[in-house]
């Protein structure tokens, strides 16, 4: 008996020390405190994160080895001896190669020396550097190949800016968040603008303070992580600090004194029990309109909106189908022309058109009267007014040695006030000046509709000097994890369910129903003088549901394995608007949703993969993963990547490369939108077109196909480098081919009427490289001075294929693959010194080459390269309190854009100055837009921005 209670005994006594806990603190070699440094137990997936005083604690087995990363540090690894381990680690500053990343792969943990894919790591601090408001544009001036940018002609756009990875568009970024799938935006962007046809998650929901560090896979990886991932995945990783927080407030505003911001963030963290931890990160923000508009061109606006052609017979005139008597009916164009010919010169002519070239003179005036009070024509173009409350948890406990629960949720709300173009008196006038007289003074009632100055004067025809119509969008965007870890056996279970979705309503006001329908019982007008100006036009929203399960193991010294599968629900919703926002032509600039386009649709689909890694030797992996998804609107698609690592020089050099295929799934969007648009057309005006869906009875009758899943091909060869211990270096070269890309085409004219729809349209090609450098740790007097560079060259980026339907113009192909800056590079330098920081960075934006709507298609318009500098300045005030000044585009560079011409036609126009400003005025709006065109967009359009920011730790 006694023996079996000391065997008891001794087996007790082994399991309480099979595991053992380590705490320390991590500092720099300056003394202070790191925040956010990875500890990890090397070859398995235990990890933990320094909080803000640099303190961690973490239970390991006997004889482990932990492992000490954070971004710009030296990675450092210790024996696990003793219960107590204080770490110093020493800054290399930039992309560190040996920095511990958990994206691209699903076996163990890997650092970038060890990965074979080439990934991006920025940490909070590399963020919260750039000044910028928001998560997205801070990636803007951090990631070469990351593209985003305001769109001037905002609608519901301005609710979140289309962003991509090497020029693939949004649909084709797959964002995580602590490695699992974030809800896409329910927002489909249907402008003329980069984008046009995809939608993408709201990465600017996400607050930046939020933020430990973000890991960015330059590299197809739709094997590893299903749809959406052929250009490559974001994973942002959350704070998990539990001791202690800080408070940040931020103020700014641009140069010309408007865009005014301010925003105050909390990020808290602290345990929870003994064995739990919870972080979260509450953020409230203001961003005041910051407008540029241009000067409007009374001549072309003249043009376009208010002069009758003495020369044209058609609708002007040809009223009963006669013209000066003679029957035109069933003429041909030429006949039309010898009629005209014969009857130009007679009476009859000469009273008419005496008649109109009156109204012109008299309309020419009201022009000029109406763009002497008003220059830029009315028009608010620029950046809107937001306002948004951001709300993130991140926590997580132990339910055992082995086991842990861990959760996070986010909610954030967002509200945008916009503005559609201004509707200048002389757009609305009533009739034409021929068919009245009487009209040769444009201001008076006879010329518009009377019920406008009641609308939007105080009733007299001279207060009516046109209406702006409002434009208001509430985004609701929440997500949230739920999930469960284990270690068993070293087999490492990772089971989780994820949520998410994201909401927008819509309201238009200062606007109308202009329709002309009647009420058939009394013969009044339904709307015009019975209209409401405030609408509701309905909204939309998307949510998923995600199941997670993924089981891994390291097996041996040189086999890992990983499997898992995800089964995954979508739902997208369009919103009826009210009657009143759809009904004939709908609310003035923005038409609701109509019954017949409403509606709610579902699909689901699961997937599975498998993974294995195979360290040949110390210095060379294999690694393999294979894919099955099943949807249930499309079918399967299997999908493989295979790539390698080889290190040598004592690991200073390590050469890797993959080869993959992926898929792309049609969203849901782009499936089932169908709806009514107002938009630009150079030459007409604001005209009202359509999108019919794919599904729809429109579609079955022109004989469109269904959407089906793009297909691609990824190839990336790269090396990293590090000859020496402050320098370091990657370059990546990748080459993607997407077969059966969906696009929304071009509208033209069927027998519905003027419509597009999407397509898998074509095959396309983008190939380029990826350099990103980094050399630190310069002395320079008391302080440390470093640079770093990294750049993106794109190589090709073009269709491949004929296009299936001729429905792809000029404009959709080079807002497609020349809209983006052929080459984008980013030199910073940073010196620190005393409580002070300083850094200097520049941002050089290439050419971008445009083939607007109505421009002349001997003619090109390109984006000419600049140079932006932004500076920044933090004080140390104390070992709490933090001040930081960012300058952002110092120089106050703006965009600037030429005509070039594509042929000896083009070269003729250029010559001639009436032409070129013609050309101009169509691409422009009548230069509305001058600075960026009405399609076309380089970056930032605002200048010189000023942000001062105070961060207090408590």
């Amino acid at each position: 008996m006694k023996k079996l209670a000391l065997l008891l005994f001794l087996l007790n006594v082994s399991f309480l020390f099979a595991q053992k806990e380590i705490s320390g603190v991590v500092k720099d070699n300056t003394g202070n405190a790191l925040i956010g440094v990875n500890i990890i137990e090397k070859g398995t997936q235990n990890g933990v994160s320094t909080d803000i005083d640099g303190a961690y604690k973490i239970k390991v087995k006997e004889g482990a080895t932990l492992v000490f990363s954070y971004v710009g540090f030296s990675k450092l690894e210790k024996a696990a001896t003793d219960a107590v381990i204080n770490v110093v680690l020493s800054e290399e500053g930039g992309q560190n190669l040996d920095e511990v990343v958990v994206t691209g792969t699903r076996t163990a943990p890997r650092s970038n020396t060890t990965t074979a894919l080439p990934i991006d790591v920025l940490s909070s601090k590399d963020l919260t550097s750039t000044g910028q408001a928001s998560f997205d544009k801070a990636l803007q001036y951090k990631i070469p190949s990351f593209n985003t940018v305001q769109t001037p002609v905002n609608d519901a756009t301005s609710l979140l800016d289309p962003y991509e990875i090497r020029n693939m568009g949004p649909s084709r970024t797959l964002i995580l968040i602590n490695g699992k799938r974030k809800n896409l935006s329910s927002l489909l962007y249907v402008q003329t603008s980069p984008g046009r046809g995809e939608t993408g998650a709201d990465i600017s929901a996400i607050p930046t303070d939020a933020i430990e560090r973000v890991e960015i896979l330059r590299d197809g990886a739709s094997a590893q992580y299903g749809s959406d991932a052929i250009a490559g995945v974001m994973n942002i990783i959350l704070k998990k600090n539990t001791n202690g927080g800080s408070v940040t407030v931020r103020s700014g505003m641009t140069s010309e004194g408007d865009g005014e911001m301010l925003g105050v963030s909390l990020n808290n963290g602290s345990t929870v029990g003994e064995k739990g931890f919870v972080n979260y990160t509450v953020d409230f923000s203001k961003v005041n309109l910051a407008n540029r508009p241009g000067k409007v061109d009374a001549e072309g606006d003249f043009n376009d909106f208010v002069k009758i052609n003495p020369a044209a017979y058609g609708s002007y005139i040809n009223k009963d189908n006669t013209l000066g008597g003679t029957d035109i009916t069933g003429m041909t164009e030429a006949q039309k022309e010898a009629t005209f010919s014969s009857y130009q010169g007679s009476a009859d002519y000469n009273a008419k058109f005496a008649t109109i070239n009156q109204g012109n003179i008299a309309g020419r005036q009201a022009v000029d009267d109406f763009l002497k009070e008003k220059p830029d024509g009315g028009n608010i173009n620029g950046s809107p007014e937001t306002a948004s409350a951001k709300f993130l948890v991140n926590g997580g406990f132990e339910l055992s040695d082995e086991t842990q629960l861990y959760y996070n949720a986010a909610y954030v709300y967002k509200k945008v006030n916009s503005f559609a173009n201004y509707r200048t008196p002389y757009w609305r006038s009533i009739k034409n000046p021929f068919e009245n007289a009487s009209i040769s003074d444009w201001s008076t009632s006879e010329a518009y509709p009377t019920y406008l100055k009641d609308f939007f004067g105080n009733g007299t025809a001279a207060s009516y000097k046109g209406y702006v119509p409002t434009f208001t969008g509430d985004l609701n965007d929440y997500n949230a994890t739920l999930g469960y870890k284990s270690t068993k056996n070293d087999w490492n279970t990772d089971a989780s369910i994820t949520v998410g979705g994201n909401t927008q309503t819509y309201t238009v006001e200062n606007s109308q129903n202009r329709s002309g329908l009647t009420d058939p019982i009394t013969g009044q007008n339904i709307y015009q003088e019975n209209s409401p100006i405030t609408f509701k036009p309905g909204g939309t929203s998307f949510n998923h549901v995600v199941g997670n399960l993924d089981i891994s193991k390291v097996l041996s010294d040189k086999i890992s394995i990983g499997f898992g599968s995800e089964f995954r629900t979508e739902t997208f919703e369009v919103t009826e608007g009210d009657k009143v926002s759809w009904e004939g032509m709908g609310a003035d600039s923005f038409a609701g949703n109509r019954p017949e386009n409403s509606g709610k649709w579902n699909r689901y689909n699961l997937g599975a993969y498998f993974d294995l890694a195979y360290d040949v030797t110390e210095d060379f992996l294999i690694n393999g993963t294979v894919r099955y998804e099943d949807y249930s609107d499309f079918g399967g698609a299997t999908v493989w990547k295979l790539s390698s690592r080889y290190k040598f020089l004592d690991d200073k050099v390590t050469l890797r490369g993959s080869i993959s295929t992926g898929f792309r799934a049609p969203t849901l969007h782009q499936i089932y939108t169908q709806k009514s648009q107002y938009s630009f057309v150079p030459g007409e005006g604001i005209q009202v077109s359509g999108i019919i869906n794919n599904v729809s009875p429109q579609a079955r009758q022109l004989g469109i196909d269904r959407l089906d899943a793009e297909k691609s091909t990824n190839i990336t060869i790269g090396i990293g480098a590090k000859p020496m211990k402050n320098f370091n270096f990657t370059i990546d070269y990748y080459n993607i081919k997407v077969e059966d890309r969906i696009v929304l085409g071009d509208i033209v004219p069927t027998t519905f009427g003027d419509v597009a729809w999407f397509e898998n349209s074509f095959d396309s090609r983008t190939s380029g490289l990826d350099v990103v450098a980094n050399y630190n740790n310069i002395e320079l007097g008391t302080g440390k001075l470093g640079f770093n560079l990294s750049g993106n060259i794109t190589f090709q980026n073009e269709r491949i294929s004929p296009v299936k339907s001729n429905n792809f113009s000029a404009t959709l192909d080079a807002l497609m693959f020349t809209s983006r800056p052929e080459t984008k590079w980013i030199l910073g330098a940073n010196y620190e010194v005393g409580k002070f920081g300083f850094s200097l960075n520049n941002t050089y934006f290439g050419k971008s080459t445009f083939k607007q709507a109505g421009l002349d298609s001997n003619l090109r318009t390109e984006f000419t390269p600049k140079i932006v500098t932004d500076l920044g300045i933090t004080f140390s005030a104390t070992d709490k309190l933090t001040l930081a000044l960012n300058v952002n585009n110092l120089l106050n560079v703006l965009p600037e854009w030429k005509f070039k011409a594509e042929n000896a036609a083009g070269t003729a126009i250029l010559a001639d100055p009436a032409q070129v400003k013609n050309q101009s005025n169509l691409i422009t709006f009548n230069q509305r837009y001058s600075q960026m065109t009405y399609d076309g967009y380089h970056f930032s359009q605002l200048g010189t921005m000023f942000n001062l920011s105070l961060n207090y730790k408590f």
